[in-house]
């Protein structure tokens, strides 16, 4: 477990995830980030605790733009509260038993593979991805980029949170290791670039396509579902 992670996810995301609120692929994220972190862990379980108590009192009006300054600007289009608790179930509690833990990938990754290993695809210059899962709500993938490759220069048309799981990687706001995340909002232009070291392999969950700034990228970002 790593107890050291340098770079956390924000408590407003963590009372969301908490409170069953998360579109799925971000609470994949923090699932798995959350069994790497015992800081996190820990705010995890106390929204959990408090969690019940406060959805007894929602009062069935539409939270919207609270929500949405609470999570980075990513939950703002949920429907009433009744309606996003039937059509979000909650997520399993954090003090129930986990999926069981796979090699690098922590059990809600596992969980998201089943019994295969990654079935990467490639989208070229060694870097790989697979698509985990896709909807309305958002898309979680893991990404494999070799050492002192990088993605391309790109921005953001949502949010992104990028958690890793093998290797480390950089970008100009700084350096991301093992149990590390990266939120990245979409007023962020970035090129993530991977580490010296054993590859870099990564969870990332977006709520919207990517913009990249150079064309052959732009041209096959269709076909690659980024």
């Amino acid at each position: 477990m790593n107890r050291n992670a340098t770079h956390h996810i924000p408590d407003e995301i963590i009372e969301a995830y908490a409170s069953g609120l998360l579109p799925h692929a971000f609470s994949v994220v923090v699932a798995a980030h959350v069994s790497l972190c015992d800081k996190c862990r820990a705010t995890a379980e106390a929204c959990e605790a408090v969690g019940g108590v406060a959805l007894d009192h929602i009062d069935g009006e539409a939270p919207a733009q609270d929500l949405r300054a609470r999570t980075l600007s990513m939950l703002d289009d949920l429907p009433d509260a009744d309606q996003t608790h039937a059509r979000l179930p909650r997520n399993l509690p954090i003090t129930a038993p986990q999926p069981a833990r796979r090699g690098i990938f922590p059990g809600a990754v596992a969980a998201e593979l089943g019994d295969d290993g990654p079935r990467w695809k490639s989208l070229g210059a060694g870097i790989r991805q697979q698509i985990l899962t896709s909807g309305p709500d958002g898309t979680v993938r893991l990404l494999y980029i070799p050492a002192g490759k990088a993605v391309p220069d790109h921005g953001h048309g949502g949010l992104e949170m990028t958690l890793v799981l093998q290797g480390s990687f950089s970008d100009h706001t700084g350096h991301f290791a093992k149990g590390d995340v990266q939120v990245v909002e979409d007023d962020l232009e970035h090129t993530p670039i991977a580490d010296d070291g054993p590859a870099c392999i990564c969870l990332a969950a977006t709520d919207a396509p990517l913009r990249f700034n150079a064309m052959i990228p732009r041209l096959l970002q269709r076909v690659f579902r980024i």
